[in-house]
């Protein structure tokens, strides 16, 4: 399974704020959409993240306020990135080695979408599940000999 697969059955909805714009108004973004992340564009460039993570850590430091910070003195300006063809196990590994939770998919320099972990790891129990019915089914139809009745009643 690749990025693209998630991102079909996610939709196209993205939510961005500019590295300009104020952290209470990012916040109050990401609380009316009801998200854990915006991507920070300029000039229709990705040049970082702001995930509940650097919110967080950025109260913490001014005392338990927002202040007057910007997004860009508090995102990760440095964010994992993927593309569409990006292997799904691949992502895992990635994020799971940055402890992160959201990952931008690139094609380019545009901005396909964004990937949650909650996207990988759903992806991964919803192929499961299918496998497991298949196999599933392949035991319960799984073809009966008919010599094979035979031979046990000629044991008798």
């Amino acid at each position: 399974m690749k990025v693209v697969d998630i991102l079909r059955v996610k939709g196209g909805t993205l939510f961005t704020v500019t590295p300009d714009e104020t952290l209470a108004q990012a916040v109050a973004t990401m609380s009316e959409r009801d998200i854990g992340s915006l991507v920070v564009m300029e000039h229709g460039d990705l040049v970082g993240m702001l995930t509940f993570r650097e919110v967080i850590a950025a109260i913490a430091r001014n005392g338990g306020s927002v202040g007057t910070s910007l997004v860009r003195s508090v995102m990760d300006d440095h964010p994992l990135t993927c593309t569409p063809e990006t292997e799904i196990d691949e992502v895992r590994r990635m994020m799971l080695g940055r402890h992160a939770r959201y990952m931008p998919a690139l094609n380019g320099r545009t901005l396909m979408g964004v990937i949650s972990f909650y996207d990988v790891a759903k992806a991964v129990v919803d192929g499961q599940d299918f496998e497991n019915r298949m196999l599933k089914a392949y035991i319960r139809d799984w073809p009966v000999e008919e010599n094979a009745g035979a031979a046990d009643e000629s044991k008798l």
